[in-house]
């Protein structure tokens, strides 16, 4: 009985026994190789190609995003930075390194034809020299390589070349093809993968790294999904050799959210090993590394994080952003990190456009992170240069501030005014949606400027919304608000409005609880007969429970007239209404406090966090002075910590 030496030669059994390796069968009748660039088809080419029996294939282009140009510029350099100790050897390097666009590469091989060194070299310097021209000058350039004669030969001569070639000169020339859009359902595309995967245990590091980069730019094929499985199983044995972070990350790239939990945590950890090399890019691509396998490991995130807070004027801003929107999609959460970044932008805030910062404060926003100073400094900007603002702009900026919730104190009026402006010149051209969308931020800030509302009562433009409501939730919970704005705010109606209009709306509330510890903690406060649980205001506004005081008694004679408020709404507010590091109300929680205290609550705030790391006695105790703070010692009353803190 034949025994398998490891679990990758079982693999590799099993791949054969499957036949996944085999392309399609009409890709497989092929008599011979054609590429074609994307948007390049002219109509005699096709002609001239079926009349030879070429079966044209579409080839793709793959973008490089910007955390993964630091471990394909390794990759192609590596391979570029070998030819001058080649160039002693042979007048072909000599040429090669003085090739400025695939098209010079390819004239090359006129006066030297490629021998089986030679093949790796010539795909990597075609893919090189592309690297660094404008999107229109690529798209020219590919689409004379693919069309040049001598392409097809090269091509050919990589898939004869292929079962003899070096592991590295393999994963190069897979890389370096898949990069410059020649299609994966190709004979080289898929002969290369499959010599690859013939030959994956004779793989170093450095060309696992770069097979890696290739994987993740390919698409998710059975043949490449099952490289991918191939690889998962051969890093297990492989981690410990690997000493290079890019080559490290470069891997965790490649195995993806679906593998092993295990696995990832063992490329982490070993990360987490190397982490006194990281270089300041190390830090940020470790980020997008993660992410990429979905795994939020913190101590290796908490390493990364001070290192960046640290150096933080060392980022350029596309970087500073991607760590942002990696730690949103890690659910990844850092005061110091958070703060260091928006103070740097703000200490810096002339060199950046409007765009750029928009762009760091919707992701701030979507981490529920204030950046005060430089909400603040922004907004100084807009009541100076409000007519630089694109819609697109605006709309951005209403979301910001409004969902922060943030109080401009004294400049809030001259920026309300300044939006406003702003807004009305674009009222003859703004959709129902995006009206909708303006006068509800702005209704979250309490501000109803009287041309845009009275554009959006328009009976056409309600009639628009209410039909859209019924596909879209989303419409239909603004509609809902806007409701309680015109009913709760009252705010000034257009001359042609008597009256508030009907819109029959009614949304679900959510599906919140209770919470029985803070009913049974007012209980032991206030008694059952003052205590009304589990009350539903305007079909949205969820309160625990309801305190319904007497009117002026001896008991109460020396409470305040604050104090003796008729009813007083108790209700937890969980970490997501406020923001992060404080407790600062978010718009959902400042809404809410605005509206039960329009309806004649006094509102209490009960952070379910705060209660949770208390003890029975410690949560009477901290409800009895929220609820009655008149009755606490003073300098005591701060419930809430708004010390700031890092998950």
């Amino acid at each position: 009985m034949s025994m398998y030496k490891s679990g990758l030669d079982m693999l590799r059994c099993a791949l054969r026994s499957t036949s996944l390796w085999k392309c399609d069968s009409f890709i497989l009748t092929q008599t011979s190789l054609c590429y074609k660039s994307r948007s390049f088809a002219v109509s005699s080419q096709l002609e001239r190609k079926s009349t030879q029996g070429h079966t044209l294939k579409q080839a793709r282009y793959y973008c490089q995003s910007a955390e993964d140009v630091q471990i394909k510029q390794t990759a192609a350099s590596t391979e570029t930075n070998e030819l001058p100790d080649k160039v002693e050897k042979a007048p072909f390097y000599t040429h090669l390194q003085n090739c400025l666009c695939p098209t010079d590469v390819l004239d090359t091989l006129k006066k030297f034809p490629a021998s089986q060194q030679h093949v790796s070299s010539i795909f990597s310097r075609m893919w090189e020299s592309s690297k660094r021209m404008t999107d229109e000058q690529r798209r020219c350039e590919l689409q004379l390589m693919f069309e040049h004669p001598l392409f097809e030969q090269v091509c050919e001569r990589a898939m004869t070349e292929a079962w003899r070639m070096r592991s590295e000169d393999l994963a190069y020339s897979l890389l370096a093809s898949v990069n410059l859009g020649v299609s994966q359902n190709t004979r080289l595309v898929q002969t290369l993968l499959r010599v690859v995967q013939e030959r994956l245990n004779q793989f170093d590091i450095r060309s696992l790294s770069v097979l890696a980069s290739c994987i993740r730019e390919m698409e998710n094929s059975r043949n490449v999904q099952a490289l991918r499985e191939a690889l998962r199983l051969l890093l297990k044995d492989r981690i410990p050799e690997i000493q290079s972070v890019v080559f490290l990350q470069s891997m965790m790239r490649a195995v993806g959210k679906n593998s092993p939990i295990l696995l990832k945590k063992q490329l982490a950890t070993k990360a987490l090993s190397l982490a006194d090399e990281f270089s300041p890019p190390n830090t940020q691509y470790m980020f997008s590394s993660l992410a990429a396998m979905g795994l939020n490991f913190k101590p290796l995130l908490d390493v990364c994080s001070k290192k960046i807070a640290e150096n933080v004027h060392e980022f350029p801003f596309g970087r500073l952003l991607s760590v942002l929107k990696s730690c949103h999609e890690l659910h990844y959460r850092n005061y110091t990190l958070f703060s260091s970044i928006s103070e740097y932008v703000a200490n810096t805030f002339d060199m950046w456009s409007n765009k750029q910062v928009i762009l760091l404060l919707v992701t701030f926003e979507n981490l529920s992170f204030r950046p005060v100073i430089l909400l603040d400094a922004f907004a100084e900007r807009i009541i100076q240069r409000s007519n630089s603002l694109t819609l697109k702009d605006l709309l951005s900026v209403l979301k910001i501030f409004s969902l922060l919730n943030h109080d401009l104190k004294e400049k809030k009026t001259e920026f309300l005014a300044s939006v406003t402006m702003v807004l009305e010149s674009y009222l003859p051209k703004l959709p129902p949606t995006d009206l909708l969308k303006a006068v509800h931020y702005l209704g979250l800030l309490e501000h109803f400027p009287r041309a845009p509302l009275e554009k959006l009562l328009q009976k056409d433009t309600l009639d628009q919304l209410l039909q859209k409501a019924k596909q879209l939730d989303k419409i239909q919970r603004w509609l809902h608000t806007l409701d309680l704005f015109l009913r709760l705010d009252k705010p000034r109606l257009p001359p042609s409005l008597t009256s508030v209009p009907e819109l029959h709306i009614t949304v679900p509330a959510h599906e919140v609880k209770v919470n029985q510890e803070v009913l049974s903690a007012v209980r032991s406060i206030v008694g059952t007969d003052a205590l009304q649980d589990n009350v539903l205001e305007q079909s949205i506004y969820l309160i625990d429970c309801v305190i319904t005081l007497p009117h002026q008694t001896e008991e109460t004679s020396a409470l305040s007239a604050e104090e003796c408020a008729r009813r007083i709404a108790v209700f937890c507010a969980p970490p997501t209404s406020f923001c992060f590091g404080t407790t600062h109300p978010r718009a959902s929680l400042a809404i809410k406090l605005r509206h039960l205290e329009k309806l004649g609550y006094k509102p209490v705030v009960v952070p379910v966090l705060e209660l949770n790391s208390k003890t029975e006695e410690e949560k009477i105790e901290l409800l009895q002075k929220l609820i009655f703070p008149a009755q606490e010692p003073t300098g005591t009353q701060e419930i809430p910590n708004n010390r700031p803190k890092a998950e």
